[in-house]
């Protein structure tokens, strides 16, 4: 099932998307906790509207209470291996397709990062790998946009992550995806800069999904940013983004700046 968060009339709201059809039927419930836990029971409450399928309309397709990224994940990069790097961002960092990524006037170094996003859909505290997929609602696209230049060389990562606009996620959110085997590509301006499978994590999605838990207590709506393949490079004024994965999408932002 593929699910957006979509521009009405009436303000925002999630839908189900039909693609044969090219169109969105918007699901009852307000909030992504209503919808999450609708669709856990087996149950697509839709309202009984429909709207075209537009990607002018796409909003972020998850509101996160946390974003937790995680650091040196990728075989080539793993320098530290055994370790689990955890950072966080700001819900506030969060934008949409096609929205701006905004380039901090204090820094000179602003990169991108493309990365497949787990959105949690149910709570959960110390699980085991083996229960992880029953606590993931879905996955989507993710830039963990890093300013490498503010904060990162004292470990400040929170400060070189945390801007406005440094969390592109989306198109949407997909409940179908093998999360060991995504491929995941980075293009700016259409040149591929990045080229990976999660095949290559360190840590797997189950796996990561239960060392947070043992951590912290995860909640509905909570993205966890996997972690970056090799590639990663400084973006400019005018440049486009494109983070696609196989069986989700792509997500799209230019650069401004």
């Amino acid at each position: 099932m593929e699910i957006v968060r979509v521009r009405t009339e009436r303000g925002a709201s999630y839908g189900r998307v039909d693609r044969a059809s090219g169109t969105v039927h918007l699901l009852k419930g307000e909030t992504f906790v209503e919808i999450v836990r609708d669709l856990h029971e087996g149950v697509a409450a839709e309202s009984g509207q429909l709207v075209l399928f537009e990607e002018e309309l796409l909003l972020a397709p998850a509101e996160p209470g946390k974003i937790i990224v995680i650091g040196r994940n990728y075989g080539g990069r793993a320098e530290e291996a055994g370790r689990l790097v955890v950072h966080l961002k700001p819900p506030t960092a969060v934008i949409g397709p096609n929205d701006p990524v905004v380039l901090p006037r204090i820094s000179r170094d602003t990169r991108f990062e493309g990365e497949l996003a787990v959105v949690i859909g149910r709570a959960c505290r110390d699980i085991a790998p083996e229960q992880a997929d029953g606590a993931v609602f879905g996955y989507t696209c993710a830039n963990d946009v890093t300013a490498w230049d503010v904060g990162s060389d004292g470990g400040q990562w929170t400060t070189a992550k945390g801007f406005d606009s440094f969390c592109p996620l989306g198109p949407s959110i997909t409940t179908d995806l093998d999360p060991l085997h995504a491929e995941i590509t980075t293009r700016v301006n259409g040149e591929v800069r990045q080229s990976g499978s999660t095949a290559g994590l360190v840590r797997s999605v189950h796996q990561l999904v239960a060392d947070l838990s043992a951590l912290m207590t995860l909640l509905p709506g909570d993205v966890l940013l996997t972690g970056t393949p090799e590639g990663s490079a400084a973006l400019h004024d005018g440049d486009v983004v494109e983070v696609g994965i196989a069986g989700v999408g792509v997500l799209r932002n230019p650069v401004s700046g």
